[in-house]
This record gives structure tokens, C-alpha cells and sequence, in this order.
């Protein structure tokens, strides 16, 4: 491997964004054949105008920071934002799968009587990270050019809600603090499940995810003691 090999503006750019995509450093020095070190040091300049600064103390030339986004333009790359998905194993995908297998023949009229719900964080704090990727127009959904986010910050607050085909709830707002079985009971199965339970009848089916809230003793009892039926979906992130 060579370690002092020589890098354009151009090859800054596509490792740069090898590694903004989620490449690990070693890898890409391995794709480019280059010393760890050297990706390292061009990863800590993510910017066109940081990598002309560093084009100007290596060669002592000039360049501007149009012209090194215009070249990585001119070989069908440009700076975009990733696209933001949930990591899912192999695991989720699997019991997704079979889940779809076990529903595809369900008619609209079978699908009509199922509440979906979920709950969602929401963050109260703003963002002004603003991270790009160098890709290709067209490319948005390769998994190289997507960021999994499983995170939120501390600063946030929770809500939950259910629809269906013909209607939905109220949006519930889980305040001080996080959803347990005994809130999720209280607040959301009595007062808004069960009240479409009544309007749907036996054909009703409710489905949430498996959330750990979601399955303590407490809420599997008065699920069965209110007669439903339950389906849910692997779950994907811990809330």
C-alpha cells in the first residue's frame, strides 16, 4: 500500500464522501490503496473550501472552493443530505416477511377493521448539523448513500395515535416522562382502543408493535380480558 500517493481535489472529494455515506476509514484506504492515516487526515476536511485549503498547503496552489465542488460536479457528483431510515437486522426483516405472507390475501373489507398505532418522539431541540454526501443524481436509496438514526435527544416529548382505513384517533401526548404498560393501559388502551373496539365489533383487530410497554403482564391481562384481537409487528427501535 502506498502511503504518500498523489490526491486531487477530486479523489479528496470521493473519499470524503465514501465516508460521510458510513464507510469505515479503513475500508475506503483499502478501496483507494492508501495509508489509514492519509484518509484519516482528509476526513476531518468534509467541505469544498476546507479541501481547497488543504489542495493550497499541499501544492501551493490555488484553487476555489466552486472549483473543486464544479470538478466533483463534473464527475457526477454532488452534495446532498443522506437519507435518513431505522437500522433493521436480518431478524425484523424476516418476521416482516412472514408477516406479509401470513396478510397478503386479506380483503379491504378484513382490513377495514384494524386499528394500526404506534407512538413517535418528536425533538424539541433544534438541529443545525447540516451533514452532506457527495453522490450521484438518482442514488438517494442506495444503502451506501443512506444514515440510520435509532437516536433522539433528551430534549424531546412523545405522542401516540391509531388509524384506520375510516377513521382515526385523537393524537395522545405522553407527558412527564416515558410510556409504561400501567400508562399505556390508562391512557391509551381505555380510553381510545377500546372505545373502536365497541364501534368495530368482534372483527375488530388492534395492532402495535413489541414495544416493551406493549407487553408487560398488565397489558396482555387486560387485553384478554377485554377480548381483543392483537397483531403486531416486530419491533424496530426501543422508545
Amino acid at each position: 500500500m502506498s502511503s504518500r500517493p498523489h490526491i486531487d481535489d477530486f479523489m479528496r472529494g470521493r473519499i470524503i464522501g465514501k465516508i460521510e455515506e458510513g464507510r469505515k476509514i479503513t475500508n475506503v484506504a483499502r478501496e483507494f490503496d492508501i495509508a489509514h492515516s492519509v484518509v484519516s487526515r482528509l476526513w476531518k476536511r468534509t467541505t469544498a473550501q476546507q479541501v481547497a485549503n488543504q489542495f493550497l498547503a499541499a501544492s501551493g496552489k490555488l484553487i476555489s472552493r466552486k472549483t473543486v465542488a464544479r470538478r466533483l460536479r463534473g464527475g457526477g457528483l454532488y452534495a446532498r443530505k443522506p437519507v435518513v431510515c431505522v437500522p433493521l437486522t436480518r431478524q425484523h426483516r424476516t418476521a416482516r416477511l412472514e408477516w406479509c405472507r401470513e396478510h397478503h390475501n386479506w380483503t379491504e373489507q378484513d382490513w377495514a377493521c384494524v386499528l394500526s398505532s404506534d407512538e413517535s418522539r418528536f425533538s424539541l431541540s433544534s438541529d443545525c448539523r447540516r451533514q452532506l454526501i457527495w453522490r450521484e443524481i438518482g442514488t438517494a436509496y442506495r444503502p451506501e448513500n443512506i444514515q440510520e438514526k435509532d437516536r433522539y435527544p433528551t430534549c424531546s416529548i412523545m405522542v401516540w395515535a391509531g388509524i384506520m382505513i375510516n377513521g382515526r384517533t385523537r393524537l395522545h401526548v405522553v407527558a412527564n416522562g416515558t410510556m409504561t404498560g400501567q400508562r399505556y393501559i390508562d391512557e391509551v388502551l381505555l380510553p381510545h382502543v377500546r372505545l373502536f373496539r365497541g364501534a368495530v365489533g368482534d372483527k375488530f383487530v388492534f395492532m402495535d408493535d413489541n414495544a416493551t410497554c406493549h407487553r408487560t403482564l398488565a397489558v396482555q391481562d387486560f387485553l384478554d380480558s377485554e377480548g381483543f384481537n392483537v397483531s403486531y409487528v416486530q419491533r424496530v427501535l426501543q422508545i
